[in-house]
Order: structure tokens, then sequence, then C-alpha cells
């Protein structure tokens, strides 16, 4: 085998502890991409997991330029946007919102419960979809497809593909989200388009990563090597685990973030604090609005 041939599985790059941090109301979260240390990860902007108790959450806020997706691991959440978009996710649920020209919503726990734990995941849009109208895509922990390609291990298939399951969710930017639970000492495979980055963030336990085993811990960020190879090994040995497997197709698009803003130029930051202001451009449902659940 020569030196410049594809590797048989991808590597671990860099491995990074999420620490905890305040946000938004009497929330704590664990940020993994979105970190100094890894800012973004072209197509992701952000991974968080939160954990809210029932007096905190995440007020009303805007949102322009890219998707936000929630998927709970406890409790319940709710959310309400000024198109009079409503509802609640429990565990296992997800909630994928593409915010588009714009949205302004409310996240908050449900009161009755003692916290509400979970992941939520920022991924970039295109520069042709920045614009698009707002959409959500909802699905419930049972019409989440699961793969078991064997004894002791669950992938649930968000969104991409797993052992032949597909999920049904549309991404605008091409996406693979997988929640993977594995029992102790067994050993997968899972394939990877080519040209995908993506990362693992860990959970739970511990995983071992690749050809040279890179040990995986809870509350970690493992980014895959952007090698070519198309299957990453993942195996356990004397821990179960639980973590999340996420990559996508990079937009190798500018990328200007400010706060709930993501364009592609400051022109564009600019313009869309304009619009929000005034209420324009896909802001005009926030003149006087004000969630019912904050």
């Amino acid at each position: 085998m020569s030196s410049t041939s594809t590797p048989l599985s991808r590597s671990i790059t860099k491995a990074i502890l999420s620490k905890e941090q305040s946000e938004g109301v009497g929330a704590r979260v664990r940020r993994s991409i979105g970190r100094p240390e890894l800012r973004n990860h072209d197509p992701f902007l952000m991974l968080d997991e939160f954990s809210v108790d029932k007096n905190g959450g995440f007020p009303d806020h805007p949102h322009r330029g890219f998707e936000t997706v929630t998927y709970m691991l406890e409790g319940q959440f709710q959310h309400e946007d000024f198109a009079g978009h409503k509802g609640t996710i429990g565990p296992g649920d997800l909630q994928w919102m593409t915010a588009g020209r714009g949205i302004v919503h409310s996240e908050m726990p449900v009161k009755s419960q003692t916290r509400a734990h979970g992941l939520q995941l920022w991924i970039n849009l295109p520069r042709e979809h920045k614009m698009c109208e707002p959409q959500y895509q909802e699905l419930l922990d049972g019409q989440i497809p699961r793969a078991t390609p064997q004894d002791g291990v669950v992938v649930k298939v968000i969104a991409g593909e797993s052992h032949g399951v597909k999920s049904q969710i549309y991404t605008r930017t091409p996406t693979m989200y997988l929640d993977f639970k594995m029992d102790k000492n067994k050993t997968i495979t899972q394939t990877i388009p080519s040209t995908y980055t993506g990362f693992i963030y860990m959970l739970k336990g511990k995983a071992y990563i690749g050809d040279k085993e890179f040990e995986g811990k809870a509350h970690h960020t493992l980014t895959l090597s952007e090698d070519g190879a198309t299957t990453v090994k993942i195996q356990t040995k004397d821990d179960d685990a639980h973590f999340v497997f996420i990559a996508g197709e990079p937009l190798k698009e500018p990328i200007v973030q400010h706060g709930p803003f993501v364009m592609n130029s400051s022109e564009e930051i600019f313009d869309t604090f304009v619009d929000y202001q005034n209420n324009k451009n896909g802001f005009e449902r926030a003149r006087n609005w004000h969630s019912t659940i904050a």
C-alpha cells in the first residue's frame, strides 16, 4: 500500500473538552463546536449540550441565515415563534428549524419538569438558501428510524443514513446526524461520504475511534480527519458508550457571524440588523410580538 493511498478508517485529529458555561437565563451549556479552540467546523457553527432548570430557558430571540437542530435527551422543551408555530418536544424528539430569512422565537423548559437536557446544533446554510422561507421539520422519538447493525448497538438516524436505514429529514446542507448507543465490547464501522467534515460528541462512557483506537471520553468533541476515507471504525471496551456522530458537506463560503445572525459578509450582517430593528425583509411579524411561554 503506498503512502498516498486513502486510509481504512478516518482518525481523530483533535479532542476538545466542552467546559460548562452560562447561557440564556438559568441555563448551563457545554459548548462543543463554537468554542475558541473550535470556532466553526464547516458546515457546523455550534453544538451545545444544554441543561436548563424549570425557571430558566431561552426567551424571545431572533435568527437568520442558518438552521437550529434541537434534540432532546431528558425532560421537555416548549417553543413558540412569531408565526404562531408552537409545540413541545420531549425525550428523544427532534426539531429541525430552518431560520432562513428570519425567525423570532422562544425556547423554554416545561415548568413541571425538573430539568430539560438536550443538544442544539447550528448548521450553516449556503448563500443560495440563507434568505429562504423559515421551515420546521419535527419528529417524535418513535418517528426517528433506528439501525441495529448488531446486538447491543442501536443507531438513531436523525439525518442521513446508517447501515441501510435512512432519515426522512430534508437537509439543505447535506448532513448526517446519528445517535449511537453501544454496549461494551462492540465494534462497528460507519460509512461517511469522502468529502464530508465530521465530528463525534461523547455524551457518556468511552469509545475508541479509528485504527489507532483514539479514546473518546464524555463531554469531549472529537474531530474526524479529512483524508477522504469513507469509513469510521468505532469500538467499545470496558464501558458502554452514548455519542452523536455528526458530519456534513463543507460550504467553503465566508462566515460572518454576529450572535444569532450568520451571513457571508459584514454588509449582510449590517442589513440584517436594520431589517430586524425595522421589522422588515422577514422580520415583519416581530413587531410587538412577545411569546406567551417566556
